[in-house]
């Protein structure tokens, strides 16, 4: 199973591949892999036997490590033969992940920009929005 969002379908002798619905695309927006990496990253450092301020600088790299790794990732997982990339899914995957670290605390913790309440609600309205979305690269 691909990764990329299909939303149109043409007519072949090949065997169609299926319009993807509303359920498929919070799966397919929503990059799993990457959010259990994070998790692991995560309480890795939070554990690890280092200053407070080696922790915020080391968590804040690991962040934006992981927001480009999503990028790629979704990038390659995405490509199809003779299609464009898929931009939209993309930045939409790279949002997935960033409001995920954020409802998880991750960084946002040491720059007291968190609160768990809004990450909570910030969290399921995106993942439950974001499917919505048709990416028009198709």
């Amino acid at each position: 199973m691909s990764r990329r969002i299909t939303t149109t379908q043409y007519q072949s002798a090949l065997p169609a591949k299926q319009i993807d619905t509303y359920f498929d695309k919070v799966i397919k927006y929503i990059p799993a892999d990457i959010v259990g990496a994070w998790v692991a990253v995560n309480g890795l450092i939070k554990g690890a036997d280092i200053t407070e301020v080696s922790k915020n600088i080391v968590l804040w790299t690991a962040f934006v490590i992981g927001i480009v790794i999503t990028a790629l990732w979704t990038h390659k997982q995405t490509q199809e033969p003779k299609k464009v990339t898929a931009i939209t899914q993309i930045v939409i995957s790279t949002g997935a992940f960033i409001v995920w670290v954020y409802a998880s605390g991750g960084p946002f913790t040491t720059a007291h920009l968190y609160n768990p309440t809004y990450g909570s609600i910030l969290l399921i309205f995106y993942s439950l929005i974001v499917a919505l979305i048709n990416p028009t690269e198709g």
